[in-house]
């Protein structure tokens, strides 16, 4: 292999870390967001303790079906009207930004650090807000 090769090499694997990091992150940001928005109801809702981390698990697998976040929020207000409870897409939409940048804000404190050892940490890459 001649040095080129190598820097090509290099430069291939740095981009694969790169961007297994940043789907890793995105995973792991876009489920918290959903399971907040699912506590957030659940207060909402005067629900307790059991019934709040039930909807939340809820929320969460409704974002794993969910093709955007119109989606999620239709989905999680139908899940809502079906316990007798009243919160609408529209409120629920406009809670996400809110809720998405605590995800963030939780993920990057709990996982300071990689959890594989080729990439960097999770609350880093070019969507993390930079300080500044």
């Amino acid at each position: 292999m001649t040095p080129e090769d190598d820097a090509f090499e290099d430069r291939k694997k740095s981009q694969e870390a790169r961007y297994k990091m940043e789907e890793e992150r995105r995973f792991k940001v876009r489920s918290r967001r959903d399971k907040l928005a699912g506590m957030w109801a659940a207060g909402r809702l005067g629900l307790d303790g059991a019934a709040t981390q039930e909807l939340a698990g809820e929320a969460v697998i409704i974002g794993f079906d969910a093709r955007g976040d119109a989606d999620f929020a239709a989905a999680l207000a139908e899940r809502i009207a079906a316990l007798g409870g009243a919160i609408g897409e529209a409120a629920i939409a406009a809670e996400l930004p809110r809720l998405g940048e605590e995800a963030r804000r939780q993920i990057a404190k709990e996982y300071p650090s990689a959890l594989d050892t080729d990439h960097g940490p999770v609350g880093d890459g070019p969507f993390a807000k930079r300080k500044g």
